[in-house]
């Protein structure tokens, strides 16, 4: 059940939807869905109603909500350089800072519609940063955090989600694909290594022959069986920390 709500967030009115079961099931524990880079459309609304089927309110905010109306884009975007050339623009423009800031207001927004006690965050794409970020900034809040085919989880930037990993006080699931340049190995073995010393508890697990934007519905390089175990780990991350 999809309802459309506006956030007051931190640079101005941010356009967000809140799920809820389909079949009328009183719902408590809350998550934020954060975004791949192609915005809200009726992909990830349907991912984020079978998040909320598990269960839980979902709330799904636009996080390029400063640059006003943009769009539509899907999956396969990507591949238009005119839509190219927009989304990075608004990527590079929504900072990891503007969406901490941001995140303040979308726990907020879960509390007004009824969530309860712990939290938490999943992320595709460019969300996966801004999960764990979220995560580290609210962890007393935020219980669980989980990103797929997130980018730059451990780069050299000073924004780098990594650097935050001792402020993490959840649990984390790192979903990766086998093959993603804006996540090599070597992010992967600097994620993990300062999760460890961070003293968080997590798993960081590869989906072998798995491409970037492998879950989601629309995106061209999308792999059913693929989702479906993405599927199978996100909901019970969230079961077994949210309870």
């Amino acid at each position: 059940m999809k309802h459309d709500i506006e956030i007051n967030a931190a640079d101005g009115v941010a356009k967000a939807a809140i799920f809820r079961p389909d079949n009328g099931a009183s719902a408590e524990r809350g998550i934020i869905f954060y975004m791949d880079a192609m915005g809200p459309r009726p992909a990830l609304y349907d991912m984020a109603q079978r998040l909320a089927d598990g269960g839980y309110i979902v709330l799904l905010p636009d996080l390029f909500y400063r640059f006003g109306a943009y769009g539509p884009f899907d999956g396969t975007a990507f591949g238009d350089p005119a839509s190219r050339e927009v989304i990075m623009a608004m990527l590079r423009g929504t900072s990891q800072e503007m969406t901490k800031r941001d995140s303040a207001a979308f726990l907020d927004a879960l509390t007004a519609a009824g969530a309860t006690g712990p939290v938490g965050t999943v992320g595709y794409c460019m969300g996966g940063a801004r999960a764990l970020t979220a995560a580290a900034a609210y962890s007393d809040r935020i219980a669980a955090a989980a990103t797929f085919h997130g980018g730059n989880l451990a780069s050299d930037a000073a924004d780098s989600p990594h650097r935050l990993a001792a402020d993490i006080k959840g649990r984390v699931y790192i979903g990766v694909a086998g093959v993603d340049n804006s996540f090599p190995p070597e992010q992967s073995a600097r994620l993990a290594e300062a999760l460890r010393t961070g003293g968080v508890d997590h798993l960081i697990e590869n989906y072998v022959g798995m491409a970037h934007g492998w879950t989601v519905p629309d995106h061209g390089v999308y792999d059913k069986t693929g989702a479906e175990r993405h599927w199978k780990r996100l909901l019970n991350h969230f079961q077994e920390t949210l309870a």
